[in-house]
């Protein structure tokens, strides 16, 4: 048997033969580690990362919203004055054709307020002209001095009366040798008149009036026609 002391030192010199310095033991037998980080370390990153990302974002948001918000208040604004000025410009068109309705109105009731009354005058001024040219010229002499007197107080009426009549707007119409014309004479008959032009006035059986060169009373006449 083998003593302790023995013992130690064949201990000791199997060790020293089978002792093989630590590195080169690890790298020949030591596997490859693969350091796994833990999945909460994995997602706190992503997170990290993805919020990078949405600061970057909100920020670009940020930076566009006001300008997009200007971009279409700007573009309601304008719609706004365009509906705007065109509601004025046919206000102000409705305005001024009133106004000038309005103004023609007053006008025409200036012109033509008295027409009822000059139609009425008509009658008057037709008894003055029948009345002269029923008297005989050949008696109006100084031989007949009240029926001279006469004649010529009523001649000088009816001078007086077309004065007035001429001073608003009324005038005389005889249009005897004229061509016919529908809008201002009353044809009564139609008829060959020896050196009168077809289609022109031949006789005047009752003269006509216009009020401010609107028709107040067709004169009434005879036609001339070809024979």
């Amino acid at each position: 048997m083998l003593s302790s002391g023995a013992l130690s030192t064949l201990i000791g010199r199997l060790g020293e033969r089978c002792s093989v310095p630590e590195s080169d033991w690890l790298r020949r037998h030591a596997a490859p580690i693969t350091i796994v980080a833990p999945p909460r370390l994995l997602c706190t990153a992503a997170q990290r990362r993805n919020g990078q990302g949405s600061e970057e974002e909100a920020e670009k948001a940020e930076q566009t919203t006001p300008e997009k918000t200007l971009a279409e208040e700007k573009t309601q604004l304008e719609e706004q004055l365009k509906e705007m000025t065109e509601k004025y410009k046919r206000a102000l068109a409705d305005t001024e054709n009133l106004r000038r309705r309005s103004q023609k109105m007053v006008e025409d009731a200036k012109l033509y307020g008295i027409q009822g009354f000059c139609k009425d005058l008509l009658e008057v001024a037709d008894i003055l002209e029948k009345a002269t040219e029923s008297v005989p010229k050949e008696e109006v002499t100084s031989q007949n001095p009240h029926l001279k007197n006469l004649y010529d107080g009523l001649v000088m009426t009816e001078v007086q009366i077309q004065k007035v009549f001429s001073k608003h707007g009324l005038v005389k119409l005889s249009p005897e040798g004229q061509k016919f014309d529908p809008y201002e004479h009353e044809a009564l008959f139609h008829a060959p008149v020896e050196g009168k032009e077809p289609g022109t006035v031949a006789v005047v059986t009752k003269v006509g009036y216009k009020l401010h060169g609107r028709t107040l009373r067709p004169a009434l006449v005879g036609v001339a026609k070809a024979s």
